[in-house]
């Protein structure tokens, strides 16, 4: 997926979860911070972001911050990227052979899916998941507590009782020297002890990372894995 219009940035302070002050040709710009997550160990004041100006002269913000640089790894912070990335991914065959349905937004139970697919005789549910924390080559999720996070996982797998495929992925925005994904359980032990319980229950998991420029994000290869709890 790709961003139309980006320009270039420094990141000066975060006064609320949507909205960032960026300095942009030495302009202080109000940005549209597009990730409600914390991202405390990305948007630190001086470091360089890049911005995606919006064609919508209806906003308040002209600009949405979508990636930033931590040392020299570029990581994408566009919530809405990997969904969009995503598709790209399964439109050209490469996570899932065969497919003749896609379906964004798919009911299920009381939660909405990101996509439904279907290839051949397999009807597939599939949540995907952004990860844009990293600590010391290790890829982490959540980085906030997620109920919503729970609730996606139970329902995933209550779906394969009723006869359906069902995978979450999650996708790395960022490449780099990557290790493995785990969950993050110092922030949200539910989060991965749901995930254990998916993932014995016949959940498919996946994790993937991306080629990231200012104005792209490219879904890669597969991560290692690693789903036991080491903080215990």
């Amino acid at each position: 997926m790709t961003y139309n219009n980006i320009h270039k940035g420094i990141f000066r302070s975060r006064p609320n979860r949507f909205i960032a002050e960026v300095e942009i040709d030495d302009r202080l710009e109000r940005c549209h911070v597009k990730n409600t997550g914390r991202c405390k160990e990305l948007l630190l004041p001086g470091t360089v972001v890049y911005l995606n100006q919006t064609d919508n002269s209806n906003r308040t913000t002209k600009y949405d911050l979508v990636a930033v640089y931590k040392d020299d790894n570029l990581v994408n912070i566009d919530s809405q990227a990997p969904n969009r990335a995503f598709r790209e991914h399964l439109q050209a065959g490469r996570y899932i052979d065969g497919i003749t349905v896609i379906k964004p937004e798919a009911k299920y139970g009381s939660s909405r899916f990101d996509f439904y697919v279907e290839a051949g005789h397999r009807k597939i549910f599939i949540e995907v998941k952004g990860v844009t924390l990293e600590q010391d080559g290790v890829a982490l999720f959540p980085d906030a507590p997620t109920e919503r996070g729970i609730k996606h996982l139970n329902e995933l797998a209550q779906s394969i009782q009723d006869g359906y495929e069902a995978h979450v992925v999650f996708i790395i925005q960022m490449k780099g020297a990557l290790k493995h994904f785990t969950p993050n359980y110092e922030t949200h032990p539910e989060f991965g002890d749901a995930l254990v319980k998916a993932q014995s229950a016949g959940v498919k998991i996946s994790a993937l990372d991306c080629i990231v420029t200012p104005n792209s994000l490219t879904i890669d290869c597969p991560v290692p894995i690693r789903l036991e709890n080491t903080t215990i």
